[in-house]
């Protein structure tokens, strides 16, 4: 089904049974599956290949050579019926690859809404990324990978399949992540290691002060105590009692796998 107000170059290829909606705009030399959807007023600039089972989302903005929906890298995939899920008005630059879900990881790959892909970010099978993130160029984000709001990535940025990193966390240029970063933190190096808080981020989100601070009483006894997560939880739930922010704190850690950075 395409509506009669979406525009299409006459040297795209839009297959059967693709659903194209509202004031979609799709420019020279994109191949559109037969399995896709593209959400009103969203703008392929050319040379997009959109294929598998991939639902994109309203206002979104995808440019040149960029692959979306494409089979995974991950040797155990079969041809699974897998997809991808992408929100609204999110920037998807040049080169960008988001590769379809696996039976292992869930299905699905998810990417949230307002984010910025920047060029050549690949964001591998399975993985779930959040609202209002930024990836610079050549993130990439192994497999399951989990990145939470407001994240911000930085570039040449490698990030190992399993990890998570938290709300408001910025990494580094040139990282490699092999562990969780919890929320609010900023980190770098390879592997990278936390230095200290995103306070200035915190800060143009309207955090409030009394937050901030109870913010960096949690990063002090998680980073500073010299006790183990085991033995600083009871006073991170004492403190979650008095701020419900630092309750991010403890979210986390119940839902990391691989450990968290130190």
């Amino acid at each position: 089904m395409i509506d009669q107000s979406a525009f299409i170059h006459p040297s795209a290829i839009v297959e059967d049974g693709a659903i194209i909606h509202t004031g979609v705009h799709i420019g020279p030399f994109c191949i559109i599956g037969p399995q896709v959807k593209i959400g009103a007023r969203t703008v392929l600039k050319s040379h997009v290949v959109l294929n598998g089972i991939t639902n994109i989302g309203e206002d979104n903005h995808i440019y040149q050579f960029a692959s979306i929906g494409e089979v995974n890298q991950d040797l155990k995939y079969a041809g699974e019926m897998t997809r991808v899920e992408i929100g609204h008005r999110n920037l998807i630059r040049e080169s960008v690859t988001i590769h379809r879900g696996t039976i292992q990881g869930g299905e699905i790959t998810r990417v949230g809404s307002d984010n910025l892909l920047m060029v050549n970010t690949h964001i591998a099978h399975a993985c779930t990324v959040g609202d209002h993130c930024i990836m610079a160029n050549n993130v990439t984000l192994g497999g399951n990978v989990t990145v939470d709001d407001y994240a911000i990535i930085g570039g040449m940025t490698a990030v190992h399949q399993f990890c998570v990193i938290g709300s408001h966390v910025m990494v580094g240029g040139c990282s490699g992540v092999a562990q969780d970063i919890p929320p609010f933190v900023i980190a770098q190096g390879n592997h990278a290691t936390p230095f200290g808080l995103n306070i200035k981020g915190l800060e143009r989100r309207s955090f409030a002060r009394t937050e901030i601070r109870a913010i960096c009483a949690a990063y002090k006894m998680i980073y500073r105590s010299g006790k183990t997560l085991e033995e600083i939880k009871p006073a991170l739930k004492a403190l979650a009692q008095e701020h419900q922010v630092v309750n991010t704190f403890l979210e986390f850690i119940s839902r990391s796998q691989r450990g968290i950075i130190r």
